[in-house]
């Protein structure tokens, strides 16, 4: 009787996880699905003929497929320029950011000084602030420095809101390195910076990864910034798509092929990161 109890209980138990898991795994697709639509539509209309487009009853599935909406895109002002400068800007403030953010997290990671806890708490203060409501402010900051209209100006801009996450992100990852992994690197004749590079560092590296594609993503994808801080000489892949927009109304088909064209970056830097993310996770568990 109680060996037939117990086969009871675990097929009930069986039975309760494989339905969790039924659960779960429907919650998830349900997720993707809402969160992949917008892409989906984003694709579907532009392959999509432009009179499709505007259709007040649009069809989920694509009709027809055409590359002339990628053709209007490219004639309707300039794409490679704005793409350009958006490279430029993104890459800049990725380097300068990680470099910057690294040194500060490691800063008031290891080290104890007085003021620390304010540090950390500006930190967070400064994230929480809109960035709407810093836009005059900026302005007028970055015209007394002769750097409006200017990709510098906008770079600056940009690391006064990315900075902060990245030291925040950045030493998190740097705190749940353990000290003893340093301390015996300098009993072995390193220096603490030579034990930062051999030890930490290599350790850091996902976080690292993880915090400059999220880094470049804002920087990216940033328009409010960009269409008040730069005339449209200078403009960037974001402020470009407004071009679709005039006061005959909007090209839609166009625009969403313009914003595939600008996703592409994106979508590349984040599959050659993904690998190596999970290359530098495994790596660094191995060695720690």
């Amino acid at each position: 009787m109680s060996g037939t109890g117990g086969t009871r209980a675990i097929a009930t138990g069986g039975r309760r996880g494989s339905g969790s898991r039924l659960g779960w795994n429907l919650l998830g697709l349900l997720v993707f699905v809402v969160a992949g639509f917008p892409v989906y539509w984003m694709l579907n209309t532009a392959f999509k003929p432009a009179k499709d487009a505007i259709d007040p009853d649009p069809s989920l599935l694509p009709t027809g497929l055409t590359l002339s909406n990628f053709s209007r895109a490219l004639d309707i002002a300039d794409f490679w320029g704005p793409v350009g400068r958006s490279l430029v800007v993104s890459l800049s403030v990725v380097a300068i950011g990680i470099v910057v953010g690294m040194l500060a997290a490691l800063a008031i990671s290891r080290f104890a000084f007085r003021g620390r806890k304010i540090v950390i708490v500006g930190i967070l203060a400064v994230q929480m602030v809109p960035l709407v409501a810093m836009i005059i402010p900026v302005f007028l900051l970055l015209n007394d420095l002769k750097q409006y209209d200017k990709l510098t100006g906008i770079i600056i801009t940009y690391l006064t809101f990315i900075l902060p996450f990245t030291v925040w992100t950045l030493r998190g990852f740097i705190v749940n390195i353990p000290k003893e992994l340093e301390e015996a690197a300098m009993v072995d004749g390193c220096s603490r910076t030579g034990a930062f590079i051999r030890v930490v560092f290599p350790l850091l590296a996902p976080g690292m990864v993880a915090t400059s594609v999220y880094g470049f993503i804002q920087a990216w994808n940033e328009y409010l910034y960009a269409l008040m801080l730069l005339s449209q000489e200078h403009q960037t892949a974001t402020v470009w798509l407004g071009n679709f927009t005039t006061k005959h109304g909007t090209e839609y088909a166009p625009m969403m092929a313009g914003a595939t064209m600008m996703a592409v970056p994106i979508v590349v830097l984040f599959l050659f990161v993904q690998r190596k993310m999970a290359a530098g996770l495994t790596a660094g568990a191995v060695k720690g």
